[in-house]
């Protein structure tokens, strides 16, 4: 039998962990409530918002407006500082009293808008639940983006979506950047895990660990977990399906525009020596950069010492936004324990129910952020050559994108994977009558679906205007949870008044049944089975004989806007680029 989320939450255990409490945290008003009053704090504590977990009691809030109760920063492993930096995450130490999990999460050290934001304390996540005594519900957990340079838990918030879906949704920070990737030598400890320099994904592990061990006190099934993530979470989703150490740790799976990327190890550790070796020079370590990047290939105990001494601020600027591109920012390493030395060139695949998501016009925001366009975009949308030149990128960096997110993955994975994958694409955002000018030169974009589940989400207000507000787009966003539903409860995501969603195969990819499209128009939305329409080949075939732009502009496009991203590598070989990549 479920244990209630409600079964310790009475004024007894509320007065004895009151005062119980140690004055050091009784004092705390960051982290726990004060007892100097006890018989007052209770009538402010509402019981349903306080859990006890496996390291102390938290409490949450209410959320009056969307009915939904929240507990944000909850800590799931130790603040890796000091010996704890590039190890594998530990356990939190137990606190008494009741821990205050009512204020925004802290996020993880990142290099935002050419600022440093964020802690070292960000081994945490978000709960967010339906106000109601349900138990025994599926649990979605959310892996941001970001380049696993920046991002943060509250990329989606559930005070909508979780009643929509009747779940429970828990999204996490974890470590990011240089904090968390690094192959560098010096840092390997002997442990296998800590040796791969994907902590990172120790911290999304650690995460799951916390979810399986607590989440039946908060209302949940430990046995019903869907793992998911967008963009880089995408990314690290897929790289679970692949890792041995995430083996039985979750039931399904929803890679919201990843695919599959591994860095090469070896060629990762260069990078990593180069950009640190500046610092190195800074810091009178070393003469000359040169001098420096050989000593941070070794494996001495200076370099360690070195490496140790650096302050987190100073690490995560390093190496800028990567935009897409490993080769800035190699990161999940197929370091032969935690992802195999193979990495998408396997057999062995952890299959789980999994749903792949793209939008068709996944590349106009990094087109639109590359240095050969922002400036035509600063005073408004690009006129004239500009506007001509930026179609020619979105339209071929789109298609590319977009296979790489959902066909061309379901295609590697399909002999070995032993669980039915569906592919979905989101056309939302093509028709310019629907969604306006502005919106409709970006398209589909990177992120379509996030306003879709998250009614709150104001990520891309700037562009989307009231695209979404139409009642096209709000039966579009009803019938998406209605899949997402139906999927976390019984990893098939088909139901009652849904066109049928038919999962990827070889067979209904020669039928054209292979993919599910969703659009609106703004009175309804428009869903069908289809199949993709071009193959990877053919996409640059019809970019090298497009004569929309010139010769010159063209070439300048692919080495400078399209080369070295995720989705680029037979692009890159074409055009005699390098990169990171292995597949």
């Amino acid at each position: 039998m479920q244990k209630s989320i409600f079964k310790i939450n009475n004024i007894a255990i509320l007065l004895g962990a009151l005062m119980l409490s140690t004055p050091s945290l009784a004092n705390d008003k960051n982290n726990t409530l004060s007892t100097d009053n006890t018989s007052t704090q209770i009538k402010e504590i509402d019981e349903s918002t306080v859990i006890k977990t496996q390291y102390g009691l938290i409490k949450g809030k209410i959320d009056k407006i969307n009915n939904v109760i929240v507990w944000t920063g909850i800590p799931y492993a130790k603040t890796p500082t000091g010996e704890l930096r590039w190890k594998k995450p530990v356990d939190p130490d137990k606190w008494d009293g009741i821990l205050n999990t009512t204020k925004a999460s802290n996020i993880a050290f990142q290099l935002s808008e050419n600022k440093i934001i964020g802690s070292d304390d960000c081994l945490n996540l978000n709960i967010y639940r339906p106000n109601n005594k349900t138990t025994n519900l599926p649990v979605i957990v959310y892996i941001h983006g970001g380049n696993n340079q920046v991002g943060k838990a509250e990329e989606i918030t559930g005070n909508t979506f979780v009643n929509d879906v009747d779940a429970i949704f828990i999204s996490i920070n974890y470590r990011l950047g240089p904090l968390g990737f690094n192959p560098l030598p010096a840092l390997q400890t002997g442990d296998k895990l800590e040796d791969s320099g994907n902590y990172a994904l120790l911290d999304i592990a650690k995460s799951l660990d916390w979810i399986k061990a607590n989440i039946v006190d908060f209302g949940g099934d430990p046995n019903n977990i869907t793992v998911s993530g967008f963009s880089a979470g995408g990314r690290d989703v897929m790289a679970m399906l692949i890792s041995p150490i995430f083996k039985d740790k979750f039931q399904k799976a929803i890679s919201f525009s990843g695919g599959m990327t591994i860095a090469d190890k070896n060629d990762s550790v260069k990078v990593f020596a180069k950009a640190i070796a500046s610092l190195a020079v800074q810091d009178k370590i070393k003469q000359t950069e040169e001098e420096a990047y050989n000593w941070l290939l070794t494996n001495q105990s200076d370099v360690k010492k070195y490496l140790y001494s650096l302050s987190s601020e100073r690490l995560v600027s390093l190496m800028g936004n990567a935009g897409i591109r490993m080769s800035v920012f190699p990161h999940l390493y197929n370091d032969g324990f935690v992802i195999p030395n193979e990495g998408f060139n396997t057999s062995k695949y952890n299959s789980v129910p999994l749903i792949m998501l793209t939008g068709t016009g996944e590349f106009s925001l990094f087109a639109k952020s590359s240095p050969y366009f922002s400036a035509s975009f600063e005073k408004g949308l690009p006129t004239g050559k500009k506007l001509t030149e930026f179609k020619f990128a979105n339209k071929y960096g789109s298609h590319l994108y977009e296979l790489f997110n959902v066909a061309d993955s379901a295609e590697k994975m399909e002999p070995y994977y032993h669980a039915n994958i569906y592919g979905m694409e989101i056309k939302f955002g093509e028709d310019e009558k629907t969604v306006g000018t502005t919106m409709g030169l970006y398209g589909a974009f990177h992120g379509v679906f996030l306003p879709l589940m998250d009614s709150n989400s104001k990520n891309y207000n700037w562009f989307i205007g009231d695209a979404y507000k139409t009642k096209g787009a709000k039966q579009l966003s009803t019938i998406y949870k209605k899949y997402i539903h139906n999927f976390i409860y019984s990893g098939n995501p088909n139901g009652n008044n849904l066109v049928y969603w038919d999962n990827w195969s070889q067979d209904n990819k020669k039928a054209n049944k292979a993919l599910l499209y969703l659009t609106a128009d703004k009175n309804e939305a428009i869903i069908s089975m289809g199949g993709q329409s071009y193959t990877y080949q053919e996409v640059i075939d019809k970019m090298e004989k497009d004569q929309s732009i010139s010769p010159e502009s063209k070439k300048t496009i692919i080495s400078q806007v399209l080369n070295g991203r995720w989705f680029s590598q037979q692009l890159d070989n074409q055009y005699k680029n390098q990169s990171l990549w292995i597949k």
